[in-house]
């Protein structure tokens, strides 16, 4: 006779029994842990914050996600970060957190970010027309450029090309000019630091051999028919290991005997070599 007809025995009947109550206990904690996400909201936030990973392309998503949830119980509970009215010192370092969020390369993150930035500082939510002044312009342009590599000399020469006279309207595309040119002033020099590194080891490097490395980097800054930004971002491209190879090779070819040349000395000239490409602000 068929055994599937045969009546269960006791223990088999509490077993069924209780596999039954955990499949609903385990239905009813699904729903029940759904409920809570939509009515917390939380499905929504989450899905906000991956949007705005995705607008800003951050070097540091993991760094984003947690000054955007932080920013975000700042604001109040299930408020945009950033609706509450900040102060002035708040204004500028959230402008500057948009600023840093992605690297100057990824074009339309890069743009994207730097308009939060203007938008932070000119208080155009609060206001009928956005707009920002000189004076708050340059403080930006300082901290971007503040702490760096680059020498003081050509930060202040820097500064006074790009930056605009304290009472003055700033537009964006004037605005976006000058952080640009801070970025990348910032990271030109952290890489003319690390090539001096290579060049000298742990020892000051040679003169002559610094001279020519600088002069291939003058030659990789020349003016071209691209606009600025996209100048600056094929300089190094432009220039290129084989490039430098070249001009260090033909400075060793030749072995001139030389004085050292410092650290700081070979950032500065670098340093003006890439200020004196920038064209100043009109």
């Amino acid at each position: 006779q068929d055994g599937r007809n045969r009546p269960l025995s006791p223990a088999a009947k509490m077993a069924v029994c209780e596999k039954r109550q955990a499949s609903a206990a385990a239905a009813r904690g699904l729903g029940s842990e759904a409920e809570f996400l939509l009515q917390a909201d939380v499905t929504a936030m989450v899905r906000e914050a991956l949007l705005k990973v995705l607008e800003a392309r951050p070097e540091e998503p993991v760094a984003f996600l947690a000054d955007y949830f932080e920013k975000l119980v700042l604001s109040g509970a299930g408020g945009e970060a950033g609706a509450d009215p900040l102060g002035l010192p708040q204004r500028l370092a959230r402008a500057l957190w948009y600023v840093r969020l992605a690297h100057h390369s990824h074009r339309p993150a890069f743009s994207s970010n730097v308009a939060m930035a203007y938008e932070c500082l000119s208080g155009g939510a609060r206001r009928r027309r956005p707009g920002l002044d000189g004076r708050l312009y340059s403080e930006l342009l300082q901290r971007v450029c503040r702490p760096g590599p680059a020498p003081d000399e050509a930060v202040a020469a820097l500064l006074q090309k790009v930056q605009c006279r304290e009472h003055e309207a700033v537009p964006l595309d004037v605005f976006h000019y000058g952080v640009l040119s801070c970025a990348v002033l910032r990271e030109f020099a952290t890489k003319a630091g690390a090539l001096y590194d290579a060049l000298g080891g742990c020892s000051p490097a040679d003169k002559h051999l610094c001279q020519a490395v600088l002069h291939a980097l003058e030659e990789a800054l020349v003016d071209g028919d691209l606009p600025l930004p996209a100048r600056y971002l094929a300089a190094g491209a432009k220039l290129g290991p084989d490039g430098l190879a070249l001009a260090m090779d033909r400075a060793l070819r030749e072995r001139k005997l030389s004085d050292a040349m410092s650290r700081e000395e070979f950032l500065r000239k670098a340093a003006d070599l890439f200020v004196a490409k920038v064209r100043p602000v009109n």
